[in-house]
């Protein structure tokens, strides 16, 4: 359990989140100005002044830093018009300033940062997604189908060429459509 920090040294470690400066922290919390320097370095080495520096550290930096939720909640604000930006109008006679919802440019690149974020919540890019799934397992069947067609009549003698030309050309479709679809997946 650490103990706790002397006023001078609560001063001390104040001072220091300050300014970085130890000797200077430590003038001003009271430490006399010949042994500033040493004592400034000594009680940054003190476990329980060092635990303090950074628990203050961390919740000074907790409230300066956007989290991710607020950034969301920000990026909204500014979709919905709710967040307004201050714009200068200036006339003939006067100056003034006017808080202005943002511009529908501005607008649009919320909703596309948003929706970087929750690629799968579009019910659409779902639908779409699925459309181009079975239409690749159509053109599939129906080259399986082509493919075998060709090779009952080839077994039987009676290989037709158009027959042929038309498996081939299913086929390199079927392999197309697979590398197309592996690469959007990835």
């Amino acid at each position: 359990m650490a103990r706790k920090l002397t006023p001078k040294q609560q001063r001390f470690a104040d001072e220091y989140i300050k300014s970085g400066n130890a000797a200077d922290a430590a003038r001003k919390a009271g430490y006399s100005k010949r042994s500033a320097r040493s004592v400034g370095q000594e009680n940054l080495t003190k476990p329980d002044i060092k635990q303090y520096i950074d628990e203050r550290m961390a919740e000074i930096a907790s409230k300066r830093i956007m989290d991710a939720t607020e950034a969301v909640e920000l990026l909204t604000r500014i979709a919905r018009g709710e967040e307004k930006e201050t714009k200068v109008v200036a006339t003939q006679f006067s100056v003034s300033k006017v808080d202005v919802p943002a511009d529908l440019k501005t607008k649009i690149a919320a909703a596309r940062e948003i929706l970087k974020r929750y690629p799968g919540d579009d019910k659409l890019v779902k639908a779409q997604i699925s459309k181009a799934e079975a239409d690749v397992r159509i053109a599939t069947a129906k080259a399986r189908i082509v493919e075998h067609q060709a090779d009952e009549l080839e077994g039987a003698g009676r290989i037709n060429p158009l027959l042929a030309a038309l498996a081939k050309g299913a086929q390199r479709l079927v392999s197309e459509e697979e590398e197309d679809d592996a690469n959007t997946t990835k």
